[in-house]
């Protein structure tokens, strides 16, 4: 999900709860931890298909807008998909994925449960990140093809590796993260 300006710095100091997009499926799932820059992350609360009518003036305040009008001429502006309501919280502490992802002194074990579970992936979870280690910075879509995926299934699959703290998504592409770096330096078999 991408946060604009002024919903980055609701979400920080409080005052935005609430965000409304129009999506043909939700993007997001309730539990789910976004970025939302500056090292800032916030926390989707709950996700529901909504309808303009069902909108509030409270609504509209808890995402930032002066009135329900003005939300609704924003969602009128972005098409006809279905709307989504996001309740949203500032995440406070570290992101753990950030914890495990600098993390670069790996166990015996934690390389056999890696590989297991790249393994247990297919050929495309190890070439993914020997790409990502030969190619950092490079456009998701530029590196997709390499590994025979189509966009959308390429970024759903690193976004597993980063979950395994193996990558760090940049502003464009990604970079292996010092745990991925000693991942793909220790003795795997």
């Amino acid at each position: 999900m991408l946060f604009e300006r002024r919903l980055r710095e609701g979400v920080q100091d409080g005052s935005i709860t609430l965000a409304f997009r129009r999506w043909k499926r939700a993007q997001v799932t309730a539990g789910g931890r976004y970025r939302m820059g500056s090292g800032l992350m916030a926390e989707v609360t709950s996700v529901a298909v909504t309808s303009a009518a069902d909108v509030t003036e409270g609504d509209a305040r808890a995402a930032g807008y002066d009135d329900r009008a003005a939300l609704l001429a924003d969602l009128a502006a972005r098409g006809r998909d279905p709307i989504h309501r996001i309740g949203l919280r500032l995440v406070t502490g570290p992101d753990p994925r950030d914890v495990l992802a600098a993390d670069a002194v790996l166990t015996p074990g934690d390389v056999a449960e890696l590989t297991r579970r790249l393994d247990r992936w297919g050929p495309w979870a190890l070439r993914t990140l020997e790409l990502i280690a030969e190619r950092p910075g490079v456009r998701a879509a530029d590196l997709a093809p390499e590994v025979g995926q189509e966009l959308p299934r390429f970024k759903l699959n690193v976004r597993k590796l980063k979950e395994l703290g193996l990558t760090i998504s940049l502003e464009t592409g990604y970079r292996l993260s010092p745990r991925g770096q000693a991942y793909l330096s220790a003795p795997r078999r």
